[in-house]
């Protein structure tokens, strides 16, 4: 719930049109576009049927572009980056390079670590209530999470970037009602062969960021519903004195932007700080004993 939330503001810059400072789409083709692709994404995952039913994100991209076609056309504006996909070659290695050992590095990405291992746990939480199948269970969050490791560990070897779960998946499947493994384990596969393919990668650098921003509205609102359900689980207990200090301090901390640094280089905030402090208090906080 906390990352939905805290995710809400990269959703709006994206749907306006702003990244960091800049307003680099004019506002109101920003938000047309972003408009046009949340509506096209909206209406095929109600009302789409056989395999309509499992690309609304896709059917959205492809309106959010034809509409950005036209009203470049109509305004003026470069809102298609042509460019990337033409000096993309059709077959491309990605850019791998040799690790370094470098120990500030290590030591500066040790506690930065501890933000992706909470997502992770919550992620598998919200999947699980997803798709109504106990994956913390099986395969157990310690094979999950180890496989995150293995799969970060590898990534850096070939000089990649880490591995991290993704809310925005969790949002995906929802939306999609596509709940068989199988097919991210056939994603993974063709994500990995179509990531030589130069010429993908360029036209997805071309699609214009309101349209994402518009999808992302509603992938990371459904972040926010999924962690919602997951806290309804609770029913009554929630309104317990323990839990309601545990959720509301957990909510704050992770919305409200504080930032903690222990020494140079150790920061926790956001979602690490927000999970570090709902584990804590956890631990710590009394347990009222039920009457008999």
């Amino acid at each position: 719930m906390v990352i939905g939330l805290s995710l809400a503001p990269v959703a709006v810059n994206m749907a306006t049109g702003v990244a960091g400072d800049a307003q680099i789409v004019p506002k109101g083709i920003a938000l047309t576009l972003a408009l046009i692709a949340l509506g096209a994404t909206m209406i095929t995952a109600i009302l789409g049927r056989g395999i309509m039913r499992v690309v609304p994100i896709i059917v959205g991209v492809i309106a959010g572009y034809v509409a950005a076609v036209i009203l470049g056309m109509i305004t003026g504006e470069s809102l298609i980056n042509t460019t990337a996909v033409a000096d993309a070659a059709w077959f491309a290695l990605p850019n791998f390079v040799r690790p370094e050992f470098n120990l500030p590095a290590i030591l500066f990405i040790l506690p930065v670590a501890i933000a992706p291992a909470i997502e992770h746990f919550g992620d598998i939480m919200a999947i699980s209530s997803v798709t109504k199948r106990d994956y913390m269970e099986k395969p157990g969050i310690q094979n999950t999470m180890l496989g995150d490791g293995l799969a970060t560990t590898a990534a850096g070897l070939l000089g990649g970037p880490p591995n991290t779960t993704y809310s925005e998946v969790t949002g995906a499947v929802t939306l999609t009602r596509a709940f068989n493994p199988a097919i991210m384990t056939w994603a993974a596969i063709f994500a990995i062969a179509l990531s030589f393919v130069g010429k993908l990668s360029g036209a997805l650098a071309s699609i214009p960021m309101p349209v994402m921003g518009g999808i992302m509205i509603l992938l990371f609102g459904m972040v926010t519903v999924v962690g919602l359900s997951v806290v309804a689980k609770l029913g009554d207990k929630l309104v317990e004195a323990r839990n309601m200090v545990i959720v509301s301090t957990v909510l704050i901390i992770g919305l409200g932007g504080l930032t903690l640094s222990f020494g140079e280089g150790f920061t926790l905030a956001g979602i690490g700080l927000s999970g570090v402090t709902g584990l804590v208090l956890n631990l710590i906080l009394p347990r009222v004993k039920e009457a008999t």
